[in-house]
C-alpha cells in the first residue's frame, strides 16, 4: 500500500509508525511545511489512561515519550488567596517538540520517508497513493477546500487564550483564577520538562478589550502576563514562540472521509484546551485508523468503519470539552462563591469526576466542600451541624415557610392512568409509595384545569369536587405518612391537547373524540395535527379564570405549594417561543410581550394562593432549535418571573417544536440550571437524566441548583432516598414507623457495602506513573 500524509504533526506520524510496523512493505510518505525542530507551542499533557494505551501500541516510542516526561498527581487551585490541592490525577507533560523529535526518529528508524519544509499545495500529486491523510492541522486548507464534502463547523469562542512557556517549576496541574483592574484572568499550567512548563492565558473578551491586549505586541502580551501572575512566577520569566492571543476554534466535520482521503487530527476535531485532550483525540485518531485497517484492508472498507467506529468517542470528548470550556466563559457566575465551592466547581466543571470520586481521591477536600455547604445552610436560619455535616442531598431546604428536609425531588411524571381527570388507586400508590421512600418534596404530574386543557384522555385534572376529593385523599396520605412535601403542577396542554397515551403514540393527535385544541399562534404541532385556534382576549381571561379556580382547590385539598408549567409546548410556553408565537399584538413580538400572558395567569394564581406557600415555574431553558428561546433569554424570563414572586425556577428544556435537535447526556439540563441560578439570582431545580445520588451530590455541592429533581429513577426505585440516605449516613431520613426495621437493617449493612466497595476501588486503580515515580525516587520528577 501507498500512504502520503499531509502533515507532520503527531496524528499523521503515529498512523505512519503503526501501519508501518505492522506491514512493513508499505510504502509511507510525510510531508511537513514546517522544519523537523520547528513546533509551536511549549508542553503536551497525557493522562495515564493515554500513557497506557501508546504503550499497548508502539513500546519503543512509548519508552522514550516516559523517558522524558514529567509527572505529577495533583491538582492545584488558586483562587482569591486560596490554594486547593486534589490528587489522585494521574498526569504527565511531555515538550511538544520533544514528542515530535521522539516521533519523527522512531519513523525514520521504521523506514517512513519524511519530508520537511515541503508546503503541498496540490493533491493531484498523490495521484498513485492508495490512501491520502489529510493532517495539515486546524486551518487545514485541503479541509477547506472541499468543504462542500466535509461540511466543516468552525465555532470560534468567544474567550481571548494564548499559549506561552515559563522557566517556573510546577509540581501540580495548576489553575489560578486572578482579578486584575481589567477583569479575570486564568491561567493553565503545567510543567512539561525541568525548569519549563506551559502557561495558557485566557480570558473573556471584554476584559481583554479593557487590557488593551489587541493593541500589545507578542513581547509586551508576556509583560504583562508576568506582571499579573507575578506573585506566583516568583521572578521566573514567561516565554513565548508565536504566543499570539486568539480564539479557540472548536472543529466538527459531518464527513471525514472523501474517497480514499481521510481527515486526521486537528484537521478532523479539535478539543478545547481545558482537557488537555487536543494531541490525545490526534494520536488515539492514528490508533483507530490503524485498527480499522487490521480489520478491513480494502481502503473504502477501512476508512468507513474509522468514520463510524471513531466518531461516537471524538464526540464525547468534544462534548466534555464543550461543558469544560462553557465553564471557563462564564466565570463570573461563580466569582462570588467560596473559594471551597469554586474549587470543587473547577474540578466537576467537565461531569467526568464527581462528588463520590472525589470523595475517595481527596477526602479532606470533599469534608470542607461539605463543611461549607453546611455552614451556608446554617447562616441561612437551619441548625445543623457544620463539624460533622450532611451531605449536601440531605441538607434541608426553606421556600417560604415551606422546610424540606431534604434536596430530592421526585420530579412530575405523567401517569396518564385517570378517569375523567379523576385520579384514582393508581396515583394514591404512585405517590404514596414515593413520599414513603423519603424525598423531600413530591411533585403531581401536569394536572389539567379544564377538559379540554388535557394534553391525553388519560390527564388528571382539577377543574371539579370529585377530582379535588380524590387529590386530597392523596395528600393526607402523603401528609399523614411522610416528611415528604407536596407540589400540584398546573398546566393547560394548549396545541398538544388531544393526543393519544404516551405509549399510543406521543402527542399523535387522537382519532376519534377530539376536542378543539388552543394555542398563542395557528400552528400545529404536527404537520397532521389538528391546527390550534390562536387565544382570543376572551379565551385568556377565561383560562386565567381556570388556573385561579384550580390554585384554590389546590388549596383546598392541602398541597404546599404549586407550579405553573410553562414548558415544553404546552399553551403558556407557546406564548413564550418565538417559535410558536406569530401574534402582532402586546401578546407577541418582543420577549416582554411574549411573557405578558404567562405572567397574567403567575399573578392571578399568586394572588389567591396563600402568601406562605411558595410557588414555582416550569420553564424549557431552551428550543434546541434556531429561532427559538435560547439559556440566556431563559435568564431573563426567570428573572422577570422572580419580580412576579416566583420562589423557585423548574429548569427543563425542548419539547417546543418536533424540528427540535436537543444534546443528550448524563445530567444535560443542569447547565440551565447552573446559568439561571447563577445570572438571574433564583432558587432553581434541575431535571433531566439526573440517576445517582452521586450526582445529586455533585450537582448540589457545584451550586449548580438547589434541589434535584429525579423521574426514572423513582419510577423503579420509589425509596431512592432512603437508600442514598443508608449509604451516605444520613440518619435523620424519616421513615414510616412500620418500615422502620428496614431502615436499621439497610442502615447496617449499608456501612459494611460502602467500606467494602471502597476499599474494591482503592485497591483496584492502578498507582499513577507519579506516584510510582515518587516511590522509585523519593520525589516527584516535576519538581526538580
Amino acid at each position: 500500500m501507498k500512504t502520503a500524509i499531509i502533515g507532520g504533526g503527531p496524528a499523521g506520524l503515529y498512523f505512519a509508525i503503526l501501519q508501518k510496523k505492522q506491514w512493513p512493505s508499505a510504502d509511507i510518505t510525510v510531508y511537513e511545511r514546517n522544519r523537523a525542530d520547528e513546533t509551536f507551542g511549549f508542553g503536551v499533557v497525557f493522562s495515564d489512561a493515554t500513557l497506557d494505551n501508546f504503550e499497548k501500541y508502539d513500546k519503543p516510542s512509548y519508552d522514550r515519550i516516559t523517558r522524558e516526561f514529567a509527572y505529577w498527581d495533583d491538582i492545584a487551585i488558586h483562587f482569591r488567596g486560596n490554594e486547593h490541592r486534589i490528587g489522585g490525577n494521574g498526569f504527565c507533560g511531555c515538550s511538544r517538540r520533544t514528542l515530535l523529535l521522539i516521533l519523527q526518529d522512531r519513523a525514520a528508524e521504521l523506514g517512513i520517508t519524511l519530508h520537511y519544509e515541503v508546503d503541498v499545495d496540490d493533491e493531484s500529486q498523490f495521484a498513485d497513493a492508495d490512501l491520502v491523510i489529510i493532517a495539515d492541522g486546524a486551518n487545514s486548507r485541503f479541509r477547506e477546500r472541499y468543504a462542500d464534502h466535509f461540511q466543516p463547523e468552525v465555532d470560534l469562542r468567544p474567550n481571548k487564550f494564548a499559549w506561552m512557556g515559563s522557566t517556573r517549576p510546577l509540581d501540580a496541574f495548576t489553575f489560578i483564577f486572578q482579578e486584575t483592574e481589567w477583569g479575570p484572568f486564568i491561567a493553565h499550567a503545567y510543567q512539561y520538562e525541568p525548569n519549563r512548563s506551559t502557561w495558557v492565558f485566557e480570558t473573556d473578551p471584554e476584559t481583554f478589550e479593557r487590557a488593551g491586549l489587541a493593541d500589545k505586541t507578542e513581547a509586551e502580551g508576556a509583560a504583562l502576563m508576568e506582571t499579573i501572575f507575578g506573585w506566583f512566577l516568583g521572578g521566573h520569566k514567561i516565554l513565548t514562540n508565536r504566543s499570539i492571543w486568539r480564539n479557540f476554534p472548536m472543529i466538527r466535520n459531518k464527513r471525514w472521509v472523501m474517497g480514499n482521503k481521510v481527515l486526521m487530527g486537528d484537521a478532523k476535531s479539535t478539543a478545547h484546551f481545558s482537557i488537555g485532550s487536543g494531541t490525545k483525540l490526534a494520536m488515539e485518531d492514528a490508533i483507530a485508523l490503524f485498527e480499522a485497517f487490521k480489520r478491513d484492508a480494502s481502503v473504502s472498507g477501512a476508512l468507513a468503519l474509522y468514520e463510524t467506529g471513531r466518531r461516537e468517542e471524538v464526540e464525547k470528548t468534544q462534548h466534555a470539552a464543550d461543558v469544560s470550556l462553557v465553564w471557563f466563559e462564564h466565570l463570573a457566575r461563580f466569582w462570588d462563591f467560596d473559594p471551597v465551592q469554586f474549587s470543587f466547581g473547577v474540578m466537576t466543571r467537565a461531569k467526568a469526576i464527581t462528588y463520590d470520586n472525589l470523595r475517595l481521591r481527596a477526602p479532606d477536600f470533599v469534608q470542607s466542600v461539605d463543611r461549607t455547604f453546611a455552614q451556608h445552610v446554617r447562616n441561612s436560619g437551619f441548625d445543623v451541624s457544620v463539624d460533622e455535616p450532611a451531605v449536601p442531598m440531605f441538607q434541608p431546604f426553606r421556600l417560604r415557610d415551606m422546610v424540606l428536609d431534604n434536596r430530592v425531588v421526585v420530579a412530575p411524571m405523567d401517569m396518564y392512568s385517570a378517569t375523567d381527570g379523576v385520579p384514582g388507586d393508581w396515583h394514591l400508590v404512585h405517590y404514596g409509595a414515593r413520599a414513603t421512600g423519603g424525598a423531600g418534596l413530591v411533585f403531581t404530574e401536569m394536572t389539567c384545569i379544564s377538559p379540554e386543557s388535557r394534553i391525553t384522555l388519560g390527564c388528571t385534572g382539577i377543574w371539579n369536587d370529585e377530582q379535588q376529593d380524590a387529590w386530597q385523599r392523596i395528600v393526607d396520605f402523603v401528609h399523614g405518612n411522610s416528611a415528604s412535601k407536596f407540589c400540584l403542577q398546573l398546566g393547560h396542554a394548549g396545541r398538544k391537547g388531544a393526543t393519544k397515551l404516551m405509549w399510543d403514540g406521543i402527542d399523535r393527535p387522537l382519532n376519534e373524540g377530539a376536542w378543539d385544541v388552543y394555542s398563542a399562534s395557528p400552528i400545529p404541532y404536527f404537520s397532521d395535527s389538528q391546527v390550534p385556534r390562536e387565544l382570543t382576549r376572551e379565551d385568556m381571561a377565561l383560562i386565567t379564570t381556570q388556573f385561579v379556580d384550580a390554585a384554590k382547590r389546590g388549596d383546598r385539598a392541602g398541597f404546599d405549594m404549586l407550579e405553573l408549567h410553562c414548558a415544553h409546548g404546552y399553551l403558556l410556553a407557546s406564548f413564550i417561543s418565538p417559535l410558536t408565537n406569530r401574534r402582532t399584538d402586546e401578546y407577541g413580538g418582543s420577549l416582554e410581550n411574549r411573557l405578558r400572558f404567562p405572567l397574567e395567569v403567575f399573578d392571578a394564581m399568586r394572588a389567591v394562593w396563600p402568601a406562605h406557600k411558595p410557588m414555582s415555574v416550569r420553564l424549557s431553558a431552551t428550543d434546541w432549535a434556531e429561532g427559538g428561546v435560547t439559556s440566556d433569554m431563559a435568564v431573563d424570563v426567570a428573572r422577570l418571573f422572580s419580580e412576579h414572586g416566583v420562589d423557585l425556577v423548574d429548569v427543563s428544556a425542548g419539547q417546543t417544536v418536533r424540528e427540535a435537535r436537543p444534546i443528550y447526556g448524563r445530567m444535560f439540563q443542569t447547565p440551565f440550571s447552573d446559568q439561571i441560578r447563577n445570572e438571574a439570582q433564583v432558587a432553581t431545580m434541575c431535571v433531566g437524566n439526573i440517576t445517582t445520588a452521586d450526582q445529586v451530590n455533585t450537582i448540589l455541592a457545584a451550586g449548580r441548583a438547589d434541589l434535584v429533581a429525579l423521574g426514572r429513577p423513582h419510577l423503579v426505585d420509589p425509596f431512592f432516598t432512603i437508600k442514598a440516605a443508608a449509604w451516605y449516613r444520613a440518619q435523620a431520613i424519616h421513615c414510616p414507623q412500620p418500615y422502620l426495621p428496614g431502615k436499621e437493617q439497610i442502615f447496617r449493612n449499608s456501612v459494611r457495602d460502602r467500606q467494602d466497595l471502597e476499599d474494591l476501588k482503592i485497591k483496584g486503580r492502578p498507582k499513577t506513573r507519579a506516584e510510582l515515580k515518587m516511590e522509585a525516587a523519593g520525589k516527584p520528577l516535576a519538581a526538580e
